[in-house]
């Protein structure tokens, strides 16, 4: 009879279990949901969200008496498929956040490298102008800047991106004044390398980690950020099927359509929290300190 011998795993397998073996997996699963659904709206989507039937206003999800299984989640005052406008909700709220956090990220980035690497009167002009970005109350400021400019889908995401990006600067300059003081940044600038090509060879993918960690947990922000404006009739403009736009909506119909302002909301409150748990665990897993604990 054969010994069966235990296979014993090799060390790439155990460093991937150690360090990224053990992925969350409600957060991972939802937001895989969310990007499938926000990809594939137009093959998912019952019905147009957009397209209104006055004769088929507040119907109820279909466990309740009046439901149908045409419309699984519901009708809202305008008799617009809920499941519908919930599903290209994804979309929106997808497209806005990786959109401003490109923008911010990249503008915050740039600020913070060269505010940590050229130092000097270059730095505190930089920092001053982070440190007033970061002392606006944004939700305000934003409110503001919207309603002067018209609420627009590229508004939003311009006036998102303009109040996010001292977030990104303040985080990374701190990493970049730490990286700069290596020795191999020193060997570097002995070589006669410029300031351009070593930010960009040594400072820059150093920083690569925490600045993830940073978009991770900023997508959350700027949904709730969106939603925000757009429940204040200031983000993007309807008939769009914002989250936002689709809680105000339903607002005034709480006690009688409840569903108009639950689904959108539980959306929203199901992708905030999987965004943020799944950045906690990306910065447990890029932190030295925490991984070695």
């Amino acid at each position: 009879m054969a010994i069966a011998y235990p296979v014993e795993e090799s060390i790439a397998t155990k460093r991937w279990r150690a360090g990224w073996g053990h992925v969350p997996l409600f957060p991972s699963l939802i937001l895989i949901a969310l990007v499938l659904t926000a990809v594939f709206a137009a093959s998912l989507a019952p019905h147009s969200p957009t397209d209104a039937d006055i004769t088929r206003k507040l119907v109820p999800p279909v466990w309740m008496q009046r439901g149908t299984w045409e419309y699984p989640l519901g009708t809202d005052r305008f008799g617009r498929d809920v499941l519908s406008r919930v599903i290209y909700g994804s979309q929106i709220s997808l497209v806005v956040s990786l959109l401003v956090i490109g923008v911010a990220g990249t503008i915050g980035t740039l600020v913070g490298l060269i505010a940590g690497y050229r130092g000097g009167i270059s730095d505190a002009i930089l920092m001053r102008l982070t440190d007033i970005g970061l002392s606006l109350p944004t939700v305000l400021i934003a409110v503001v800047l919207v309603a002067v400019s018209e609420p627009s889908f590229r508004n939003v995401i311009l006036v998102i991106s303009l109040l996010l990006w001292p977030r990104f600067a303040r985080q990374i300059r701190g990493e970049t004044l730490a990286i700069k003081q290596q020795d191999f940044v020193a060997l570097a600038v002995v070589s006669g390398r410029s300031s351009a090509w070593i930010i960009s060879r040594h400072i820059f993918p150093n920083v690569v980690p925490t600045l993830l960690v940073i978009c991770t947990l900023q997508v959350g922000y700027v949904i709730l950020l969106e939603g925000s404006l757009s429940f204040l009739g200031v983000g993007v403009p309807p008939p769009n099927p914002a989250w936002g736009l689709m809680i105000a909506d339903g607002r005034g119909f709480l006690a009688t359509a409840w569903w108009m302002s639950l689904f959108p909301g539980l959306s929203m409150l199901l992708t905030v929290l999987a965004v943020n748990l799944l950045g906690d665990w990306l910065r447990d897993r890029l932190d030295p300190k925490l991984r070695q604990v």
